[in-house]
């Protein structure tokens, strides 16, 4: 009973969670600035065509390794194209493979079959964590890499056989299909923590007293799933999400390297890292490097500690 006077002490009286929680959030100096950086970085590359000053493959070879400048912020590569420029293009597309990977993995696949699992339980619950549990038998990355490396000849190919039956160029060269083998990849893999944390909280909820009543009141499935429990999962669901993100986003960043995720022409981060991760790089031209790596670095460390802010936020136990 002090316990709940206390915190009702804390939060002011008409407030909601939510609004409370946005409060807490607004007044975490740490978490509000990863948020200001994920918002500037992935609003760049959304907008890339009007924030590059250049095209990502403008080349002028009169200007090849450049070194930073007010032209060239981030200096100029071998075929003299503005490296600047192909970050941003690099950041629009870490931006479509994690936003893809997670709204197709993380919360399509990862809620739904966390929810089915959870409330109805017995037979749906077995298969679905029977399968969760080959999938975590094997590490991430490994089993991300072996799906792309299987699944992306036969998707090209496939792609191929569409372009010349129905006359549309284009498709594979533009890198539509790196796109779809990666993010596809990471979704097939990203979806079993989410399920497992769903799972976990649909069983607690679903003992809950108002669960019982709606359940008395002859409340049908679907409404008791999606009025009274999915509402009380979107705290970890969002705390997950913003973690999932920066491990997507240096998944997908590692495939480019291995060159199994997006290939050039289009920009890549990891592609980036790849061509100019040499000593002799670091010596003569060490922002060919540099620059890359420092932007990726920072999208994996404001994801986490934007995760970390938001559990503070949204955690009941923090309040």
């Amino acid at each position: 009973m002090v316990i709940a006077e206390k915190s009702d002490k804390k939060r002011p009286r008409g407030r909601s969670l939510w609004l409370y929680a946005g409060h807490r959030f607004v007044h975490n100096k740490k978490g509000l600035v990863c948020l200001i950086i994920v918002l500037l970085l992935y609003g760049a590359g959304l907008l890339a065509p009007w924030v590059a000053p250049y095209d990502y493959d403008e080349q002028d070879l009169g200007r090849a390794l450049q070194s930073p400048s007010w032209q060239h912020p981030f200096g100029t590569d071998r075929l003299g194209r503005d490296m600047f420029s192909r970050i941003v293009y690099g950041i629009r597309t870490t931006v479509i493979v994690t936003i893809a990977a997670m709204a197709a993995g993380g919360l399509l696949l990862g809620i739904v079959l966390g929810l089915i699992s959870g409330y109805f339980g017995r037979f749906a619950d077995g298969l679905i964590m029977r399968i969760g549990e080959v999938f975590l038998a094997f590490p991430d990355i490994l089993l991300v890499i072996l799906i792309a490396a299987t699944l992306k000849p036969r998707v090209t190919e496939w792609v191929l056989q569409v372009e010349r039956a129905t006359g549309i160029g284009g498709i594979v060269r533009f890198g539509v299909v790196d796109y779809l083998v990666v993010f596809g990849a990471l979704a097939i893999v990203s979806w079993v923590g989410m399920a497992r944390v769903v799972r976990g909280q649909v069983l607690g909820l679903k003992q809950s007293q108002y669960i019982l009543a709606a359940r008395s009141l002859g409340a049908s499935h679907g409404r008791i799933i999606f009025r009274h429990i999915f509402p009380n999962l979107l705290p970890p669901v969002i705390v997950l999400v913003s973690v999932g993100m920066g491990s997507i986003a240096g998944s997908e960043v590692m495939l480019s390297w291995l060159g199994l995720g997006v290939q050039p022409p289009v920009p890549s981060l990891g592609v980036m890292i790849w061509d100019n991760g040499n000593i002799g790089v670091l010596r003569t031209n060490p922002y060919l490097l540099l620059f890359p790596v420092a932007v990726v670095a920072t999208i994996i460390f404001a994801f986490n500690l934007l995760g970390d802010a938001l559990n503070d936020a949204l955690n009941p136990r923090a309040r």
